[in-house]
């Protein structure tokens, strides 16, 4: 209830609407700033709810709930404001007005309105046109098609008007709410576009009205005495200069006089029903005394009034044979022996009645259609006439021509405006007594009403009126007078001053509406450039959206031609009702809670048939004017989706976003994707700070370089505590990773897990992260930085771990080390290599990730380099074209090396290396143990300030942190060599001068000691206490030593010193990552092996695959 009720959602018709992109909606019931904390006390005193005060402040009482409901106004804003500002312009009030509550029933605040909008110029102007031309059978199909598109779309729109209030705004508010803003500002735009090119129709209408059948003589190009091309281009100039004029009139009385429109409504509403009237009791006059209205043809060719005085070639006057004006416009001469045409000369004139009433039987003749090319004369059927098929036709002028090439698909685009303005019931819905009730009766009675009007005039027109006048445009044939007005009793006038009445009431409403609509879309802030048309005069008058609409009206206008117009504004209307019966077929299909209409009489199938109507008649209408409306709302579509506000209104697109991915997961738990089909699920793992930040975002710009698969991304980090006391820190936490993965361009999804300990949460990220099918095949974690360091010795056991459940959870391993020396997303590199050391199969995983990094613009410019290893037993130059052939048939370029390992003795300097390797894991437990201890008895006999002083600064009793993990920790050549030159007593050297001896047999040190090593070491001598200098008092002897640590670290250091020869300047390396020991003893030493091996490399990325080929040579 709460969620239904909503201040207008922060959308057009609410008072507080500014467009300030707040994504929620906001109830007038909860938390309403008006109540006071007193009062809400109060509320609660002596009511028997103190069993409920601690929840006062998010759960209202009922009664306060049910009177702030009955309090409730909806009122639009518009004209309503508009006109109460300017009564109360006489001066201020003391006190506001009350608001009255609305007051409007069905009949005025719903019927008649859609009445005055569906009726319009068409039905006075192309009508009798249409059934001439495309027959009455034509026309009825015509006009059944659109009415019952827009029956279909009524059903849907009272469906959706009905469930819960709908503020003003129309059509609008109910797609953008029901499909989301994205749909609801593309098709806003369109209806408001629909709306504008209306009001230009009607002005053309009325301009048309007033130019050709009340005062002809007012054209500004005369249309008198010049033919073809020049006289249409005299009427569209004509239309064009008056068009310009009345819209700049119109716009005047919209912007100063909004109430005046407002209130000549009803009388432009009755002069269109007389004008219906008219017409009906012009039919039955016809049926009892049929009127005159001769039409002149010669041979079967229709002749315009203008050509003639007398239906005649001569007549005899006092027993003399006199021309008559016809002759004249045939021949050369009044005489009788004068050249004639030749048509003129071989054919009688005849003259037949215009309306020759509805009993006459002349709708069989009018039933099917008689399609025309522009420039055809006008033919009666049925009348034979002599004519050379091979000469051409001479004086056509003198004869009723067809103005425009007519078919099929051009009568549906221009009829369809006819049937619009069922929304304007809808529109009001701010003023209306109970819209839910009114809304549905008053459309549907609208609809039904103006429906059987159209029907049955295609019917009687048919019946009533010769087909050659009904397809006289603008009644040339029958003395200028407009058609349906030839047919209206008591007069033609009757109709002509009706419908140029309605024409122009049209146009003002037109004018008024349009500007609120484009007003309201610009105040809701989906649109960011539309906002300044939000905004307006004090009283809410829309003044630049209505500036707008008259610069868009203007176009319409510039286009001069009715029949041109109305196919545009045709492809808008029909945009927006498709639409409206989406979204009801939607809100049907999909059974949101929230959709519970009171209008029952709907489906979801009647839905789907309206919608598919309305796009059937677009392309119908017109193909290339439905494709341009239909892009149109897609760049608006995809405008507000990049840049628009996001706006969350429970929208049916996220309806369907939830059933798709429900359906997308049910189907990916079938079965484990095929290889073709594998990509990169990233599960990211970070740590976060004190403040809740993270520490390594490179990390998040390696994934999103990696995203080339367009896989999952999942951003991860553990918060140590419980879930009651740290669910703030989390929430912190998510915020940060969020705020990371936009400024990365991550997208994902984060997810944050509270824990006793740092090592169990990311287990739990591990295990239950993503969802179905929809989960990680890939762990993103950085290297431990400093893990040499005791303070960091559960940090790296922590990293080993992740690598061991990755190991076993068959999930593929990443580990950058040296991760701040990666590329930001904004840096390129212009030249490099991506070097590729395939040691061992991995299922191809080392293969892919180049080819993932390198659709990245940070590495689209590196070339792909992959060395592999032969041993002595190996075909290297064999193996170099294998492996040629087999990336050939990957598809990957790269280039290929064979690197030969020779089986050569282990060194000295390897013995050294495992030798001081594993007294360093001895001194690191050590360590481990007597810090926890030593802290314990520190923390006993201390205050708290002097411990907290003591963990600040970790160089007195530790050593020192390093930031940059190139400042690795570790054992130096001259502490090895001195190792080894004192046998019996193995100790590790304090001073950094000692001298360096080196073994006979030790090769020379790879690498030269970073000049802080001997201070670390020292440094870890002093805060180690008396109890662990036993431990440097062990004597192994090399054959003493674990043989596989030997054989490792002889890999790890050769391995090295090729890469390192090979790929030192490489832009990053990628390596096989050996696998971590199967007990827990030897964890130290693996990090080390690890750290031997890329030593002196400066970007690497160590690799494990998931245990699954991830490539595949096949299509």
């Amino acid at each position: 209830m709460q969620n239904n009720l909503t201040d207008c959602e922060e959308g057009e018709g609410g008072p507080n609407s500014q467009g300030d992109g707040n994504p929620k909606e906001s109830s007038p019931f909860i938390n309403s700033s008006a109540a006071t904390d007193v009062e809400k006390t109060q509320q609660y005193d002596g009511k028997n709810m103190a069993l409920f005060e601690e929840e006062m402040d998010t759960s209202p009482m009922v009664s306060s709930l049910l009177s702030t409901l009955a309090n409730y106004s909806n009122l639009p804003t518009g004209s309503k404001e508009h006109e109460e500002a300017e009564n109360n312009e006489e001066g201020a009030r003391p006190s506001k007005k009350p608001v009255k509550a609305p007051q409007l029933g069905t009949l005025m605040g719903v019927y008649l309105p859609c009445i005055q909008n569906i009726f319009g110029v068409i039905l006075f102007l192309r009508m009798t046109w249409m059934v001439g031309v495309g027959g009455v059978f034509g026309s009825f199909i015509i006009v059944f098609m659109c009415c019952s598109t827009t029956m279909l779309t009524a059903i849907s729109m009272s469906a959706i008007a009905t469930n819960g209030v709908v503020p003003a705004g129309g059509s609008y508010y109910m797609i953008s709410r029901s499909l989301g803003p994205e749909f609801g500002g593309a098709v806003g735009i369109c209806f408001y576009l629909g709306t504008t090119f209306a009001g230009a129709m009607y002005i053309l209408g009325c301009i048309e009205i007033l130019l050709i059948y009340i005062v002809p003589q007012a054209a500004i190009f005369q249309i008198e005495g010049v033919e073809g091309p020049e006289a249409e281009l005299a009427l569209l100039n004509n239309m064009r200069v008056y068009g310009t004029i009345v819209l700049s009139f119109m716009s005047l009385v919209v912007f100063v006089g909004v109430k005046y429109v407002n209130k000549l409504a009803l009388v432009f509403l009755a002069c269109v029903i007389l004008s219906i009237l008219a017409v009906y009791a012009g039919v039955i006059k016809t049926a009892i005394d049929a009127p005159v209205f001769p039409v002149c043809l010669l041979g079967n060719r229709t002749i315009v009034s203008k050509a003639y005085d007398i239906c005649a070639k001569f007549i005899e006057i006092d027993n003399e044979t006199v021309t008559t004006k016809l002759w004249r416009s045939f021949c050369d001469s009044e005489s009788l022996n004068a050249t004639c045409d030749d048509y003129f000369t071989n054919n009688n004139v005849t003259e037949i009645q215009g309306i020759p009433g509805v009993t006459s039987g002349i709708l069989a003749e009018n039933l099917f259609g008689n399609y025309l090319e522009k420039g055809v004369i006008l033919e009666k059927r049925g009348v034979v006439s002599t004519a050379d098929p091979d000469s051409p036709a001479l004086n056509t002028n003198r004869y009723v021509l067809a103005d425009i090439t007519s078919f099929f698909t051009l009568l549906v685009g221009i009829y369809f405006p006819s049937v619009t303005g069922i929304m304007a019931g809808s529109n009001r819905s701010g003023d209306l007594r109970d819209a839910q009730k009114s809304i549905p009766i008053g459309t549907i009675a609208a609809i039904t009403t103006t429906s059987t009007v159209y029907m049955s005039c295609v019917v009687l027109f048919g019946a009533c009126i010769e087909g050659v006048v009904l397809r006289d445009k603008f009644g040339e044939g029958v003395n200028g007078n407009l058609v349906i007005g030839t047919l209206a009793w008591p007069s033609p006038w009757v109709i002509v001053i009706g419908s140029f009445f309605s024409t122009c009431g049209a146009g003002l409403q037109s004018l008024t509406g349009a500007p609120r609509l484009l007003q309201a879309i610009a105040r809701d802030g989906i649109i960011p450039f539309l906002r300044v048309f939000g905004h307006g005069k004090d009283n809410g008058e829309p003044t630049w959206a209505l500036l707008l609409t008259a610069c868009i009206c203007e176009i319409g206008i510039i286009i001069a031609s009715l029949d041109a117009v109305a196919p545009i504004l045709s492809m808008f209307f029909l945009m927006c009702y498709m639409f409206v019966n989406l979204a009801c077929a939607l809100q049907t299909l999909l059974r949101t809670p929230n959709w519970r209409p009171r209008f029952k009489f709907y489906h979801w199938a009647l839905s789907f048939l309206g919608m598919s109507l309305c796009l059937s008649l677009m392309f119908i209408c017109s193909w290339y004017y439905a494709i341009v409306a239909m892009g149109i709302a897609t760049c608006i579509y995809k405008y507000i989706e990049f840049c628009g506000a996001e706006k969350e209104w429970g929208d049916g697109i996220r309806g369907i976003s939830l059933s798709a991915a429900r359906y997308a997961l049910m189907r990916l738990e079938e079965g484990p994707p095929h290889t073709k089909n594998w990509r990169p699920q990233i599960l990211v793992l970070v740590s976060v700070d004190a403040e809740q930040n993270v520490e390594q975002p490179r990390l998040l710009s390696l994934a999103n370089q990696l995203k080339a698969g367009k896989g999952l991304t999942i951003v991860g980090t553990s918060v140590q505590g419980t879930f009651l006391d740290n669910y703030s820190e989390s929430q912190r936490a998510d915020q940060s990773l969020r705020k990371l993965m936009e400024t990365e361009k991550v997208k994902g999804f984060s997810q944050v897990v509270i824990s006793s300990n740092l090592r169990d949460g990311t287990s739990h990220l591990i295990q239950v992260g993503g969802l179905g099918g929809l989960k990680h095949n890939t762990v993103l974690v950085s290297w431990p930085l400093n893990w040499k360091q005791p303070e960091y010795y559960q940090q790296f056991k922590n990293f080993i771990e992740v690598v061991r459940e990755t190991t076993i959870a068959s999930l593929a391993l990443l580990v950058p080390k040296n991760i701040s020396s990666y590329p930001s997303n904004g840096e390129r590199f212009t030249e490099g290599h991506i070097d590729v050391w395939w040691i061992v199969h991995d299922g191809g995983m080392l293969m892919l990730l180049p080819f993932l990094l390198r659709q990245h613009k940070v590495w689209r410019k590196c070339k792909m380099r992959i060395f592999t290893v032969a041993q002595m037993d190996d075909n290297s130059i064999q193996m170099k074209k294998d492996l040629i052939t087999f990336l050939y048939h990957l598809r990957i370029d790269a280039a290929v090396e064979v690197v030969e390992m020779l089986d050569n003795d282990i060194s000295a300097y390897t013995y050294e290396k495992t030798l001081v390797m594993e007294q360093r894991s001895q001194i690191l437990k050590q360590m481990h143990l007597t810090k926890n201890e030593m802290e314990r008895e520190i923390q006993s006999i201390t205050d708290i300030s002097r411990g907290s002083i003591r963990r600040k600064n970790p160089h007195t009793l530790g050593p020192q942190h390093s930031t940059d993990e190139g400042a690795r920790v570790a054992e130096k050549p001259e502490d090895e060599s001195e190792a080894v030159s004192n046998p019996k007593q193995v100790q590790l050297i304090q001073s950094k001068d000692a001298a360096t001896p080196t073994s006979p047999t030790s090769p020379t040190s790879p690498a030269a000691p970073p000049a802080g090593g001997a201070d670390k070491g020292k440094t870890i001598l002093a805060a180690t206490p008396e109890s662990s200098k036993d431990l440097f008092n062990m004597k192994p002897e090399w054959e003493n030593l674990n043989q596989v640590d030997v054989r490792r670290m002889n890999t790890a250091m050769r391995l090295n010193e090729v890469i390192t020869k090979k790929s030192k300047e490489a832009k990053l390396v990628l390596l096989n990552m050996p696998g971590p020991p199967k007990n827990r003893v030897g964890d130290e030493n693996y990090m080390e092996f690890l750290e031997v091996l890329t030593e002196g490399l400066n970007r690497v990325l160590l690799v494990r695959g998931g245990g699954r080929e991830v490539i595949t040579i096949y299509s």
